[in-house]
Protein backbone atom coordinates (compact mmCIF):
# COMPACT_ATOMS: atom_id res chain seq x y z
CA UNK A 1 0.00 0.00 0.00
CA UNK A 2 2.63 2.66 0.92
CA UNK A 3 4.18 1.45 -2.35
CA UNK A 4 0.74 2.59 -4.57
CA UNK A 5 0.90 5.84 -2.47
CA UNK A 6 4.85 7.00 -3.24
CA UNK A 7 3.95 6.25 -6.55
CA UNK A 8 0.51 7.93 -6.66
CA UNK A 9 1.92 11.15 -4.65
CA UNK A 10 5.06 10.86 -7.55
CA UNK A 11 2.92 11.24 -10.44
CA UNK A 12 0.91 13.87 -9.38
CA UNK A 13 3.61 15.64 -8.11
CA UNK A 14 5.39 15.16 -11.58
CA UNK A 15 2.44 16.00 -13.27
CA UNK A 16 1.94 19.31 -11.61
CA UNK A 17 5.11 20.22 -12.28
CA UNK A 18 5.68 19.03 -15.84
CA UNK A 19 2.15 21.47 -16.48
CA UNK A 20 4.22 24.25 -15.41
CA UNK A 21 6.97 23.72 -17.45
CA UNK A 22 5.39 22.93 -20.62
CA UNK A 23 5.24 26.28 -23.13
CA UNK A 24 4.74 26.78 -26.68
CA UNK A 25 6.17 29.61 -28.94
CA UNK A 26 3.79 30.94 -30.69
CA UNK A 27 5.10 32.51 -34.14
CA UNK A 28 2.59 34.67 -36.39
CA UNK A 29 3.60 35.24 -39.87
CA UNK A 30 1.78 37.68 -42.22
CA UNK A 31 2.24 36.87 -45.94
CA UNK A 32 2.65 39.25 -49.12
CA UNK A 33 -1.35 38.99 -49.49
CA UNK A 34 -2.10 39.60 -45.95
CA UNK A 35 -2.64 35.86 -44.96
CA UNK A 36 -2.24 35.42 -41.32
CA UNK A 37 -0.83 31.95 -40.18
CA UNK A 38 -0.18 30.66 -36.73
CA UNK A 39 2.41 28.50 -35.72
CA UNK A 40 4.13 26.82 -33.37
CA UNK A 41 7.12 26.24 -35.56
CA UNK A 42 9.17 28.51 -36.43
CA UNK A 43 8.72 29.85 -39.93
CA UNK A 44 10.41 32.31 -42.40
CA UNK A 45 9.29 36.24 -41.90
CA UNK A 46 7.27 35.04 -38.26
CA UNK A 47 7.06 37.12 -35.27
CA UNK A 48 7.41 35.29 -31.82
CA UNK A 49 4.61 35.77 -29.78
CA UNK A 50 4.74 37.00 -26.26
CA UNK A 51 1.76 34.90 -24.66
CA UNK A 52 1.70 33.77 -20.98
CA UNK A 53 0.34 30.71 -20.57
CA UNK A 54 -2.58 31.24 -17.68
CA UNK A 55 -3.60 28.82 -14.57
CA UNK A 56 -6.44 26.39 -15.48
CA UNK A 57 -8.08 28.44 -12.72
CA UNK A 58 -7.38 31.38 -14.59
CA UNK A 59 -8.44 29.74 -17.87
CA UNK A 60 -11.84 28.62 -16.89
CA UNK A 61 -12.39 32.05 -15.02
CA UNK A 62 -11.90 33.55 -18.43
CA UNK A 63 -14.58 31.24 -20.15
CA UNK A 64 -17.16 32.43 -17.97
CA UNK A 65 -16.59 35.97 -17.96
CA UNK A 66 -16.32 35.82 -21.52
CA UNK A 67 -19.92 34.19 -21.80
CA UNK A 68 -21.14 36.86 -19.62
CA UNK A 69 -19.34 39.72 -21.52
CA UNK A 70 -21.04 38.75 -24.37
CA UNK A 71 -24.66 38.28 -23.02
CA UNK A 72 -24.10 41.81 -21.88
CA UNK A 73 -22.79 43.31 -25.01
CA UNK A 74 -24.49 46.26 -26.03
CA UNK A 75 -25.16 47.17 -29.93
CA UNK A 76 -23.21 49.81 -31.09
CA UNK A 77 -24.95 53.05 -32.03
CA UNK A 78 -23.41 53.20 -35.64
CA UNK A 79 -24.22 49.64 -36.26
CA UNK A 80 -27.19 49.69 -38.90
CA UNK A 81 -30.84 48.85 -37.76
CA UNK A 82 -34.22 47.83 -39.89
CA UNK A 83 -37.43 48.92 -38.46
CA UNK A 84 -39.90 45.98 -37.84
CA UNK A 85 -41.99 46.68 -41.24
CA UNK A 86 -38.67 45.86 -43.16
CA UNK A 87 -37.62 43.02 -41.00
CA UNK A 88 -41.53 41.70 -41.36
CA UNK A 89 -41.17 42.01 -45.05
CA UNK A 90 -37.98 39.70 -44.72
CA UNK A 91 -39.08 37.46 -42.66
CA UNK A 92 -42.11 36.90 -44.67
CA UNK A 93 -40.36 36.50 -47.56
CA UNK A 94 -38.27 34.19 -45.97
CA UNK A 95 -41.25 32.09 -45.05
CA UNK A 96 -42.61 31.83 -48.16
CA UNK A 97 -39.26 30.87 -49.86
CA UNK A 98 -38.80 27.94 -47.03
CA UNK A 99 -42.39 26.82 -47.48
CA UNK A 100 -42.02 26.87 -51.40
CA UNK A 101 -38.78 24.68 -50.56
CA UNK A 102 -40.74 22.16 -48.02
CA UNK A 103 -43.21 21.97 -50.92
CA UNK A 104 -40.64 20.67 -53.02
CA UNK A 105 -39.28 18.56 -50.75
CA UNK A 106 -42.32 16.78 -49.97
CA UNK A 107 -43.04 16.38 -53.56
CA UNK A 108 -39.50 14.86 -54.15
CA UNK A 109 -39.99 12.58 -51.37
CA UNK A 110 -43.59 11.09 -53.11
CA UNK A 111 -41.18 10.43 -55.98
CA UNK A 112 -38.69 8.79 -54.17
CA UNK A 113 -41.18 6.69 -52.06
CA UNK A 114 -42.63 5.82 -55.77
CA UNK A 115 -39.01 5.01 -56.99
CA UNK A 116 -38.48 2.56 -53.85
CA UNK A 117 -41.54 0.57 -53.95
CA UNK A 118 -41.18 0.41 -58.12
CA UNK A 119 -37.34 -1.05 -56.91
CA UNK A 120 -38.84 -3.08 -53.67
CA UNK A 121 -40.96 -4.82 -56.88
CA UNK A 122 -38.47 -5.20 -59.40
CA UNK A 123 -35.75 -7.99 -58.12
CA UNK A 124 -32.10 -8.01 -59.51
CA UNK A 125 -31.96 -10.43 -62.04
CA UNK A 126 -29.76 -12.48 -63.98
CA UNK A 127 -29.05 -15.27 -66.31
CA UNK A 128 -26.79 -18.34 -65.95
CA UNK A 129 -25.17 -19.76 -68.82
CA UNK A 130 -27.39 -22.95 -68.63
CA UNK A 131 -30.23 -20.45 -68.69
CA UNK A 132 -31.91 -20.07 -65.39
CA UNK A 133 -32.74 -16.59 -64.18
CA UNK A 134 -31.36 -15.93 -60.36
CA UNK A 135 -31.25 -13.02 -58.33
CA UNK A 136 -28.92 -10.67 -57.62
CA UNK A 137 -29.19 -10.21 -53.83
CA UNK A 138 -26.11 -7.90 -53.06
CA UNK A 139 -26.69 -5.54 -56.56
CA UNK A 140 -30.72 -5.36 -55.25
CA UNK A 141 -29.74 -4.76 -51.52
CA UNK A 142 -27.52 -2.01 -52.70
CA UNK A 143 -30.13 -0.35 -54.91
CA UNK A 144 -32.43 -0.91 -52.20
CA UNK A 145 -30.03 1.32 -49.53
CA UNK A 146 -29.82 3.94 -52.07
CA UNK A 147 -33.32 4.41 -52.57
CA UNK A 148 -34.32 4.79 -49.04
CA UNK A 149 -31.03 6.61 -48.32
CA UNK A 150 -32.83 9.27 -50.42
CA UNK A 151 -36.50 8.86 -49.14
CA UNK A 152 -34.75 9.18 -45.62
CA UNK A 153 -32.72 12.06 -46.72
CA UNK A 154 -35.82 13.93 -47.97
CA UNK A 155 -37.85 13.02 -44.66
CA UNK A 156 -34.86 14.81 -42.65
CA UNK A 157 -35.11 17.64 -45.08
CA UNK A 158 -38.79 18.10 -44.47
CA UNK A 159 -38.21 17.94 -40.95
CA UNK A 160 -35.13 20.75 -40.91
CA UNK A 161 -37.55 23.00 -43.01
CA UNK A 162 -40.53 22.96 -40.87
CA UNK A 163 -38.69 23.29 -37.71
CA UNK A 164 -37.06 26.55 -39.30
CA UNK A 165 -40.52 27.65 -40.64
CA UNK A 166 -41.78 27.41 -36.94
CA UNK A 167 -39.57 29.92 -35.47
CA UNK A 168 -40.09 32.33 -37.80
CA UNK A 169 -42.69 34.62 -36.04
Amino acid sequence: MNKYLIYLSSTLIASLLVSNMVHAAIYKQVDTQGHVTYSNVKIKGAIKLDIETPAIDNVRNTKTSNRESRAKTVTPSNFPKVDTQTQNQRDDKRKNILQTELENEKAALSEAKVAYEEGASKPEVYKTSDGKIRRNVAKFDEKMRNLQAEVDAHQRNIELLEKEISTIN
